[in-house]
């Protein structure tokens, strides 16, 4: 098996969420660590590992990643870390389909992403890199992450399905 660690400098971990219904909101996260042992180059049949600092979140609005990390949400001061370890990484046609446990807020629920496997390169240091963009969408509220508002218009202020963005440069240790 070769392992590959998550380059942080070169890697975001993304999501996007309809905001009020009519617009979208994207955010990130600032602190992050992962690592991927594979038993070949085609990534097929790895195992991922992979945390995120809730404290870290940013909307680019103070107000709202203080609301993001309080009870609300994340609730980051009791629970500082989302986590995923995954179950299974087959390969699907051009993708990889990632089925693993995305824990939030204490609760853990299985989840299947989609990968895009963008090859191997050597990075400046001479060692191997890999690269990949991740995508995938969840229910927030599976999670525990329940807060919302009615609008007058009808809707929400914040859609229950968050979606995932994630690009992974990952450098073979």
């Amino acid at each position: 098996m070769n392992t590959w660690n998550i380059d942080t400098t070169h890697s975001e971990i993304a999501f996007k969420v309809k905001h009020l219904m009519v617009s979208t909101v994207r955010g990130t996260f600032g602190a992050f660590e992962g690592t991927i042992s594979t038993p070949d180059d085609t990534f097929n049949g790895s195992t991922i590992t992979f945390s995120a600092d809730a404290n870290t979140v940013n909307t680019k609005s103070d107000q709202r990643d203080a609301h993001l990390k309080a009870p609300d949400f994340f609730d980051a001061e009791k629970f500082p870390k989302l986590t995923f370890a995954s179950t299974s990484v087959k390969k699907t046609g051009d993708k990889l389909e990632v089925v693993g446990n995305l824990t939030m807020k204490g609760v853990t629920k299985p989840v299947t992403l989609s990968a895009t496997f963008n090859g191997i390169s050597k990075g400046m240091d001479g060692k191997r890199v890999a690269g990949f963009d991740v995508t995938g969408s969840i229910n927030r509220e599976d999670f525990g992450l329940t807060w919302n508002a009615a609008v007058e218009t009808g809707g929400v202020v914040v859609s229950e399905i968050v979606n995932l963005e994630i690009s992974i440069e990952a450098k073979e240790a």
